[in-house]
């Protein structure tokens, strides 16, 4: 701004009508402004005259449709803008100055300028440049080109080029701003320099001073044009044709929009997860999973199982979480979530990725097996988390009424999935509760490891069969505590286990003289808590629950239920 100017001007009160042949014209000819047609309308920009073609170098409100008629006026106030030719139409201001204007000039660089009275540029095209780079036009630190959508459409494309404030000087998707989009770099960075990127009259591109960089861009050569991030959109993954143009297929699963969409990503067929919709209440949607392999993803994973993990175990763990939309297995297992970006065909990839895919199955088979269990007496192996067993019971119902099930089908990853009442969630149950629906533990059924086992049936169901272990020297402690409830203070089952498994040798403490597997014990403990947790979201699926009993995923540590903090500062009464 504020460089001096010596060209013919255009005055205030100019216009170009947009039905004519009109157009400014830069005094050499090579360059004009004015409309120029696309899409049935008239766009407004600056082209390069070549012949009977042109080719456009700047366009003005590049998104928005195009118009159908009307005037460019540099008008008498000063304004560069665009009048309708119905006069009830509201115009369009196409330039943004900050003083008024008093005339302009197409130059012979290409630029259209606007000056102020002292005749400085208060404003150009080069300053506000929109998908191209003109012989001595700059691009300043933190300012960006972006790419058309097509020759025929000067809308916003696909993808940006950003002069960075770190110096760099880098090629991204649209709408992606995360290093790991980037596909193109100077890798300039870390030089503490704002770099200035030019194109000089001889066609060379510099970054900064002409010893600091030269910039080169070639063009990918056909076996590595899926290497540009972007080609295909979420959810699909590129491959080059023979003939070397790209190509884009869908996820097992998703389907793209329509036909003619197949850069814009694909979407699921089926939907399921968490978030399902269900218009029958006698259908459900069944997961399964679906391997692909010799691609490449950006990793987005949320979470990473021990690796220690093997295929199997990885298709497992994601399938009973039903955040995981996608298990990506390389060295390591890792759970993704939708969308999954910048997928390409790789020969010979040691990435696998087994796809969540979902198909609607009826459901009566699955009610009839879950009843039949139900009255099953199945009893947990190693449950062992209170005296009266407040997580063994819940755990013990929900892996009796799922564990033949889990085993023929693959459980629906639905929030609005119609279960019934003992199988929405882990319940808490007093002492009082326990002792209730076995009668005062009267019919002994057996002893283990843990403990006596005593028969129970569900008062609010009238479910038989139920197994409660009882660990006999959790249960003075448990009688001490339940006659604290009496008292009128609350039991909190999960909060006392805690503090067994938080403290040192807690659990050593109440399996002395007990032929205990301690290291099992503390599992099981561990699960019981986390099958407690007070938010939903926290407790582990069902799966997740049998994996870790059966010892072939590691228990974390589980964190304190959320009144345990409360209770180290409630005075308690003894």
């Amino acid at each position: 701004m504020g460089a001096q100017i010596n060209e013919t001007s255009i005055p205030r009160g100019s216009s170009i009508e947009a039905d004519g042949t009109q157009s400014w014209v830069s005094p050499s000819g090579r360059f004009a402004f004015g409309f120029y047609p696309e899409g049935g309308g008239f766009s407004i920009g600056v082209w390069l005259v070549t012949g009977a073609s042109r080719s456009i170098m700047w366009t003005a409100f590049r998104n928005d449709p195009p118009v159908s008629g009307g005037s460019i006026q540099l008008t008498v106030g000063g304004q560069l803008q665009w009048t309708p030719a119905n006069p009830g139409s509201q115009g369009k201001v196409i330039s943004v100055a900050p003083t008024l204007a008093t005339s302009a000039a197409i130059l012979d660089t290409g630029s259209l300028v606007l000056y102020d009275a002292k005749k400085l540029v208060i404003w150009s095209t080069f300053s506000s440049p929109t998908d191209t780079l003109l012989p001595g036009q700059n691009l300043p630190p933190d300012t960006q080109l972006f790419s058309s959508v097509s020759n025929t459409s000067h809308a916003t494309g696909k993808y940006r080029l950003s002069n960075q404030n770190d110096g760099n000087l880098v090629m991204y998707p649209i709408g992606a701003v995360d290093p790991d989009s980037a596909y193109w770099s100077t890798d300039t960075f870390g030089q503490n320099l704002l770099l200035t990127l030019s194109l000089d009259p001889n066609g060379t591109l510099w970054q900064g001073r002409e010893p600091i960089t030269k910039v080169e861009w070639l063009v990918p050569p056909n076996t590595n044009r899926c290497g540009v991030k972007g080609v295909c959109g979420p959810n699909s993954f590129c491959r080059v044709t023979a003939s070397g143009e790209t190509s884009c297929s869908c996820l097992p699963g998703f389907e793209f929009p329509s036909d003619n969409q197949s850069a814009q990503g694909c979407w699921r067929v089926q939907p399921g997860g968490c978030t399902g919709n269900r218009s029958n209440g006698d259908i459900g949607p069944i997961a399964t999973m679906v391997e692909v392999k010799n691609t490449s993803w950006s990793d987005r994973s949320y979470n990473v199982p021990p690796q220690s993990t093997t295929i199997e175990e990885c298709k497992a763990i994601c399938l009973s979480d039903c955040a995981c939309e996608i298990a990506m297995f390389d060295t390591f297992c890792s759970k993704q979530m939708l969308p999954m970006r910048y997928g390409k065909i790789v020969p010979g990839s040691n990435t696998t990725l087994f796809v969540k895919v979902y198909s609607n199955e009826q459901k009566g088979a699955i009610r009839g097996t879950r009843s039949a269990n139900s009255s099953a007496a199945m009893l947990i192996s190693g449950a062992a988390l209170a005296s009266f067993s407040l997580v063994v019971l819940s755990v013990s119902l929900l892996f009796c009424k799922h564990r033949q099930f889990l085993r023929y089908t693959r459980a629906p990853q639905q929030k609005d999935t119609q279960f019934d009442e003992e199988s929405i969630g882990v319940r808490s149950y007093s002492f009082h509760d326990l002792e209730l629906s076995t009668d005062g533990f009267a019919e002994e059924l057996g002893r283990g490891a843990y403990g006596t086992v005593y028969k129970g049936v569900l008062t609010n169901s009238g479910t038989e069969g139920i197994a409660v272990k009882r660990l006999e020297r959790m249960a003075e402690d448990g009688e001490r505590e339940f006659q604290r409830e009496l008292a009128g203070e609350e039991c909190n089952i999960s909060e006392w286990a805690y503090e067994y498994v938080a403290s040192r040798g807690g659990l050593k403490e109440v399996a002395a003289g007990e032929d205990v597997n301690e290291v099992e014990l503390e599992r099981m403990a561990k699960i019981g808590i986390w099958c407690t947790q007070n938010e939903p979201v926290t407790r582990p699926a069902m799966k997740s629950v049998v994996l870790m009993m059966e010892g072939s995923v590691e228990v974390r540590r589980p964190p304190p239920p959320a009144s345990f903090s409360q209770s180290l500062l409630r005075p308690r009464s003894s």
